[in-house]
């Protein structure tokens, strides 16, 4: 089950049958679980599922990076080496917007009032220059208790090198206080850069406390109907683990609904023969762009939470692995509004609750849901399969009297003014994930998903220059699908800044035994049935440069002559990336990492249904817009549930699903394939300005 800022998404699978069943239910944004458990008590009720026979749970949620952005989180400090209390302060010097002299820094989790400092000092590689000051220790942690402290985050310098003062800080704090949660630097990111390092720390400390009764909770619930094994959480580098291993770890979740969509879209690429792929999903509260290349999605350890307008160093760095996407406010639910004469669509969302004006549950601001109703997208009569019934004239009503009036324009025109302005932010996202990437956009494949993506992916496509695009099977729920088809997976890191030589490719062989260990323990904590597998690279860069490019690392690199094949496979790379290389240059290792996967086996989803034009799959005709000719046109509407292999259909057009619904835009056209995902090829002519 996959819980997003407006609906909890479920599938549900047969193992024995692979028959998949699916729902949707709008989050309830007090406590996710409730309206999570109604649903499953539905689906049970209605289906004689008992949970007692569930095999596994995989849940992805919103709710830490919920925490963050909304800053909920509470009585959280930091404990840091004399001298560097003010780390999170300071933060980069360097500006994401060298022309705003009005710019804001990321605000830190903990405020520089609930920062301590103990006296302790280590080199960078490791070795002891001032040891801890154990009383003086004991002093801080006393006074941080005395002040409420629920969670402590303690991130000591160059402790990524050697842990030894971290340990004994936390070993002080469960020895003398119980219950009171420790996040230390070195298990939560054993990498070098200081503020990076700290910020993360400081998060997974933020979140502890939250997570831990959250996930508390959902277990409850779920031992209440009968189900006592492991439930699994998704995790943002596309992989899942248990959930007793992420309440220690929840900063690993900060993406986690996010993420199985991503990886859904790189297995249906595989699948259908297409490397890249740009993963695009649209639900009722955000849109997230991923480009798939060479069949899969690209990790990252530069991933920032709040970013503003998009700027690469403007948000809070998190430096853990995780899938390289862009997530903005933009999703069925963002409201517009007229704002000194312009009209802006987003990044504020109704949500589940009061939700949109057409929901009638309170909404009292037009969105993208309204807009879409208006302009005939949406039946409202087949929301959520029928179990919603929408309100058009609340919709127009809104859309008149908030947008259309005060800008002088006809309802119609205002929708579609809505529709335009939130699709221009997605498409401004797209450029972001492929032009500032290197990547050119008409060479992928969009696939679309989510409950609006549907229904816009064809208008961010023509505007980034993108020719064909993916509408999956269950496209309401793809997140939700994606978590069956994730293995558990985690990821290994540690610095140890050195020449590459012979010496640091026999610390490698020991770094990595250690790493490959605790890759071991975690695959095994969390249950993992498959083959276990193990992936090495290393971090490089040419002496006296600030950035690295990573490269994978084979086992013979760890052998005698390893270092000449390392520098071999590092000087190809960097020519890739760059275009030349320094063949005489020295070259640095950085930090050596290592990811652990469990391959299980995976389903197989059943192919469409072949030949037979009956039952006819056409459920009738709808008044649509149609932008290029500025009217509404009475347009046919089919049920993707009756499509074959094989069905085309020139737009406009208009396919139903109980969870989406697809907009076929004019002299675009469709085809079903032999899985049932539908292929859409844009009309070129229109896409040139023709």
């Amino acid at each position: 089950m996959d819980v997003g800022g407006t609906f909890t998404d479920f599938t549900i699978q047969d193992e024995l049958s692979g028959e998949l069943l699916i729902a949707k239910h709008l989050t309830t944004p007090e406590d996710p679980s409730i309206g999570a458990m109604k649903e499953i008590d539905r689906l049970a009720n209605e289906k004689n599922l008992d949970l007692k026979e569930v095999s596994q749970v995989i849940h992805g949620t919103t709710f830490p990076s919920n925490l963050i952005i909304e800053r909920k989180g509470r009585n959280t400090f930091l404990i840091t080496t004399k001298g560097f209390k003010d780390v999170l302060e300071i933060a980069r010097i360097k500006r994401y917007d060298l022309y705003d002299l009005f710019i804001d820094k990321p605000v830190p989790l903990v405020p520089r009032r609930s920062i301590r400092e103990v006296t302790e000092r280590l080199a960078y590689d490791g070795s002891i220059l001032i040891p801890l000051n154990e009383n003086e220790a004991r002093r801080v942690i006393d006074e941080l208790v005395s002040l409420g402290a629920e969670s402590i985050a303690i991130c000591l310098l160059h402790s990524y090198a050697n842990p030894v003062h971290e340990r004994m800080l936390k070993k002080i704090i469960e020895e003398r206080y119980r219950g009171i949660c420790v996040s230390l630097s070195s298990e939560i990111s054993a990498n070098y850069k200081e503020y990076e390092r700290t910020s993360t720390t400081v998060a997974n400390a933020y979140l502890m406390k939250g997570v831990a009764h959250y996930i508390k909770n959902l277990k409850e619930q779920f031992e209440k109907r009968g189900f006592d094994k492991n439930i699994y959480i998704m995790q943002s580098n596309g992989g899942i683990a248990a959930s007793s291993t992420m309440e220690k770890l929840p900063v690993h979740m900060v993406e986690s609904g996010p993420a199985a969509g991503a990886q859904l879209s790189a297995s249906f690429g595989k699948t259908l023969h297409v490397e890249n792929l740009l993963s695009f999903e649209m639900g009722g509260t955000t849109a997230k762009i991923c480009p798939i290349v060479k069949g899969e999605p690209k990790i990252t350890d530069e991933f920032e939470i709040e970013k503003i307008k998009l700027r690469s160093g403007s948000g809070l760095p998190i430096n853990i692995p995780a899938i390289d996407m862009i997530e903005i406010g933009a999703g069925g639910g963002s409201i517009a509004r007229v704002n000194m004469g312009l009209l802006m669509v987003g990044p504020d969302s109704a949500g589940a609750m009061p939700g949109p004006m057409c929901y009638g549950i309170g909404g009292q601001e037009p969105t993208v849901t309204d807009a879409n109703l208006v302009l005939g997208y949406l039946n409202p009569n087949f929301f959520a399969g029928g179990e919603m019934k929408l309100d058009p004239e609340a919709s127009a009503a809104g859309i008149r009297d908030k947008i259309a009036r005060p800008l002088g324009y006809s309802v119609e025109q205002a929708a579609w003014g809505i529709y335009e302005i939130v699709t221009a932010n997605m498409a401004r996202a797209t450029r972001v994930m492929t032009i500032e990437r290197g990547y050119d956009p008409r060479d992928f494949v969009l696939i679309a998903f989510g409950g609006a993506g549907p229904m816009h992916a064809s208008r961010v496509a023509k505007t980034v220059g993108i020719k064909k695009l993916i509408i999956p099977v269950f496209a309401g729920v793809a997140s939700a699908l994606g978590m069956l088809i994730t293995d558990p997976k985690f990821h290994f890191s540690r610095t140890y800044i050195s020449k590459l030589d012979g010496i640091a490719m026999t610390k490698a062989k020991e770094i990595y035994r250690e790493l490959q260990a605790a890759g071991l323990e975690n695959l095994n904590r969390c249950g993992a049935v498959g083959t276990f597998k193990y992936f090495k690279s290393c971090d490089m860069r040419y002496f006296g440069q600030g950035h690295e490019i990573n490269v994978p690392v084979l086992e013979e690199d760890l052998s005698e002559n390893g270092a000449t094949m390392l520098k071999v496979r590092f000087n190809q790379e960097y020519r890739r990336n760059y275009g030349y290389v320094d063949e005489d240059a020295e070259i640095e290792v950085v930090t050596f990492k290592l990811t652990a996967v469990c391959l299980r086996p995976k389903f197989e989803l059943k192919t469409g249904k072949k030949g037979s034009r009956h039952p006819d799959p056409m459920k009738g005709e709808r008044e649509i817009y149609i932008p290029e000719e500025k009217k509404f046109r009475s347009s046919p509407v089919y049920d993707r549930e009756k499509l074959y292999q094989g069905f085309k259909v020139r737009g406009p057009a208009i396919v139903e699903e109980r969870t989406s619904s697809t907009v076929v835009f004019l002299g675009d056209n469709l085809e079903v394939d032999g899985l049932g995902n539908l292929l859409i090829t844009l009309n070129e002519r229109e896409k040139k300005g023709k």
